[in-house]
């Protein structure tokens, strides 16, 4: 029976004839049609999945080489573009919409012989930390069906959590990829502003975010970095530092620093808080340097993303009118502000409202300077730090997220709570730094919980290098409690 440990075993098998791709489509296919009820995935592209395969599997016959990606089976969110495919960010005002294109980092995969399954759920327009603000319904956490599974790329992290796929892209604006990653107890990974062209990406707040990936080993998230990173002449903010290739030298011991403040803050759950205090002794004990140092922004770092996020998410999403695409009310009316109030009002969902009218405040006259002019100078003095930080250390350790993942419906009753649960998160994308999240631990309420590493801006090669490290220690762990 077909299994999947990594990219480079799997290939190897392919060119061992010990499997095909063919083989691996109907597995994962058949592992979808077995896990409809956690409502992973909008639309499955069973046929045309099995179509690729059979030409990959064809031209292997035929002799040639494999390139980067041959037949590795991935899925996508229902917020990045594939030309002749559906794509509505999980809104009903783009409801059968099909795009027009193919995302630029999309088709980078394609090109190297990728198989796209499908697209996957998400909270409407990714705004969202539980996957439960979609048209289509709520995601459910494999691992339990009573808990969310994390957002707003939930069901991109439930899809590789039950192996539903071999690895899965989300977007990660304020955590969207690390958060649900460690609700679901795989790696989430957001790479550094401007790594990944962001063109083909249904944009929130375009300042803020990046494609990452989810999957369960470094070295396949790293490849799929590599392939995804080349450059792109549609997206102008790509960084134009060279395409990451692994190095064949890796430090033996690295410098990484905590905040006091982070630690100690009431939100943050004992065991987690724990977890990562067991494990900076562990780093120590190997010869690996732990600084603390005070960050006195950490209450300011939720309220200033907010701010700027959702005054960018009002400009990008004023483009959804009803006019040239989108919903359009079946309402009468000849008078064009209702036609627009009407078109508006069905078609997006609570929580984008919300904060299209937050941010539509706090750019409106008398209140601009007040909020976003302020946030922008919180923005400012974060990066000023992390540069001050990223001079003396390697890497920041920090906890994903202040607990595990939460019961299904506290979204609802708490929205103001569901925001501030993003205090950790969020500081990598205000400040355009890479981060990931590794799934190191196990809460006694039989749920994971993760570590996140953070690295200097565009340094994706030490992330995964400290990464693959730590992910030894889980191993290690695993291995001693058996």
């Amino acid at each position: 029976m077909f299994s999947f440990q990594n990219i480079s075993y799997y290939q190897q098998q392919l060119t061992g004839e010990e499997t095909t791709c063919a083989a691996a489509v109907e597995y994962y296919l058949h592992k979808i049609n077995g896990a409809n009820h956690l409502n992973a995935f909008v639309e499955v592209y069973a046929e045309e999945a099995r179509a690729r395969a059979a030409y990959l599997d064809e031209q292997r016959k035929n002799g040639q080489p494999l390139k980067k990606l041959h037949g590795v089976v991935i899925a996508i969110k229902d917020v990045i573009c594939y030309k002749d495919h559906h794509v509505t960010a999980a809104s009903a005002i783009l409801k059968n919409f099909q795009s027009l294109y193919t995302a630029t980092a999309l088709q980078y995969l394609i090109d190297e012989e990728a198989i796209i399954i499908g697209n996957c759920n998400c909270d409407e327009f990714a705004m969202g930390s539980s996957n439960e603000n979609s048209v289509y319904g709520n995601v459910l956490n494999a691992l339990d069906q009573t808990k969310v599974p994390g957002g707003s790329s939930g069901g991109s992290a439930v899809a590789v959590q039950a192996g539903l796929c071999m690895l899965s892209l989300g977007s990660d604006t304020g955590g969207s990829v690390r958060q649900p990653a460690d609700f679901c107890g795989i790696i989430g990974f957001k790479p550094g502003y401007g790594r990944i062209s962001r063109y083909g990406l249904i944009a929130y707040a375009s300042s803020f975010d990046q494609i990452g990936i989810f999957g369960t080993n470094i070295p396949d998230i790293a490849l799929l970095l590599s392939v995804m990173s080349r450059q792109d002449r549609m997206d102008s903010t790509m960084d134009q530092s060279p395409v990451i290739e692994r190095s064949a030298e890796v430090k033996k011991t690295y410098s990484f620093c905590l905040f006091n403040e982070v630690m100690e803050h009431p939100s943050l759950d004992p065991e987690i808080k724990k977890g990562i205090e067991l494990l900076a002794t562990k780093l120590e004990g190997e010869g690996h340097s732990i600084k603390r140092i005070s960050f006195n922004l950490i209450d300011h770092i939720v309220p200033a993303y907010y701010v700027l996020t959702t005054a960018e998410a009002s400009s990008n999403l004023s483009r959804y009118d009803g006019v040239r695409y989108g919903h359009r009310s079946s309402k009468p009316t000849t008078d064009l502000e209702q036609f627009y109030r009407q078109n508006r009002s069905e078609g997006f969902g609570a929580e984008v409202k919300r904060r299209i009218m937050l941010g539509t405040f706090v750019l409106s006259t008398g209140y601009y300077d007040a909020y976003f002019q302020k946030a922008q100078e919180i923005r400012r003095l974060l990066v000023n730090q992390v540069n001050e930080i990223f001079a003396e250390v390697d890497a920041i350790l920090m906890p994903t997220v202040p607990a595990t993942a939460f019961p299904l419906g506290q979204d609802q009753k708490d929205p103001l709570a569901t925001y501030l649960a993003d205090i950790f998160t969020v500081f990598a994308n205000l400040t355009g730094i890479p981060g990931i999240s590794l799934p190191l631990f196990s809460h006694s309420n039989n749920m994971p919980f993760g570590v996140q590493v953070m690295t200097n801006k565009q340094d994706e090669l030490t992330l995964f290098d400290i990464s693959a490290m730590l992910m030894q220690h889980k191993m290690r762990a695993t291995a001693s409690n058996i």
